[in-house]
Order: structure tokens, then sequence, then C-alpha cells
């Protein structure tokens, strides 16, 4: 009696260990760090992004995490909104994968360095920014006029 007890429990021990495993990959974005700011700019120090993968952040505004991302790719910096065109409505966002960033609501797949084309109709938001001295600047203004999206 004790034995079926027992591998009733493993069964559903293990059954649970599964299901949870996979929550992850169902879930909506991340938690992201807050992007160091300068006044009413984020600025990113450019010689501390990787190249080709993208670093997240999450600038806190009216209660809503707007999550965006920036990347180095070959002679140049970009950054996007952790939302795309299409299902932004899902809030789910992005994820990095093997060179590939990929929509978690419809897992859409771009490679990093053609992230820029955004073709097809889920392609992550441009966010515009420019370089300075080593440094990237995303004004706080272009977030939060998107705080909808979030």
């Amino acid at each position: 009696m004790s034995k079926i007890i027992f591998v009733v429990l493993s069964i559903k021990v293990l059954t649970l260990s599964i299901i949870l495993s996979f929550l992850p990959a169902c879930s909506g974005q991340s938690a992201y760090p807050e992007p160091p700011r300068m006044g009413r700019e984020i600025v990113i120090d450019v010689s501390r992004l990787p190249s080709e993968i993208p670093k997240f952040f999450a600038y806190h505004y009216s209660g809503k995490k707007i999550n965006f991302f920036v990347v180095k790719s070959k002679d140049k910096v970009l950054s996007f909104l952790d939302a795309c065109v299409r299902c932004y409505t899902e809030k789910r966002g992005y994820r990095y994968e093997g060179g590939y960033v990929i929509c978690r609501a419809c897992n859409m797949r771009y490679p990093v360095s053609e992230i820029e084309k955004g073709l097809g109709s889920c392609y992550p938001i441009k966010l515009a920014g420019h370089i300075q001295d080593g440094k990237y600047y995303i004004p706080l203004s272009l977030l939060e006029e998107q705080a909808d999206k979030f």
C-alpha cells in the first residue's frame, strides 16, 4: 500500500515539475533592470554592449514597465520596444535565443543582424536613439509616448 502511495505521489510531483518547467516559455515579459539615466534621457555605454546580443531594460513610468532593448550590430547601435507592431496587445515581448530575437506571442524570429529591416507584420517597434561620445541616448519622452503598448 505504501509503495502505491509513493508511486502516485512521485508521478504527481513529476507531472507538476514538467508543467512548471514550461511556464517561463509561456509567460509574459521578463523582469529587466532599470536603464541608466541622465536627466530626461536613457544613456547606455556602447562599449558595455555585447555584439549582436540585445540588452533588455525596463523603464518605469506611470505605473507601467516600458520594456525595450538595445543591440549593437556591426557598426551601429539600434533600440526597439520589447513589443511588436502586431502582437503588442499580448504584452509578451521578445526573447533572445541563438542569434535570433523571437516574438513570445507568435514565434516570429529575426536574426539580430537583420532586425532593423522589420519585414512581415510582426517586428519590434523601433526607438530612435543616437550615439555621442561613446554613449547611446534615448529620450525618455519616446518611451513615455509608447506607454499604451505596455
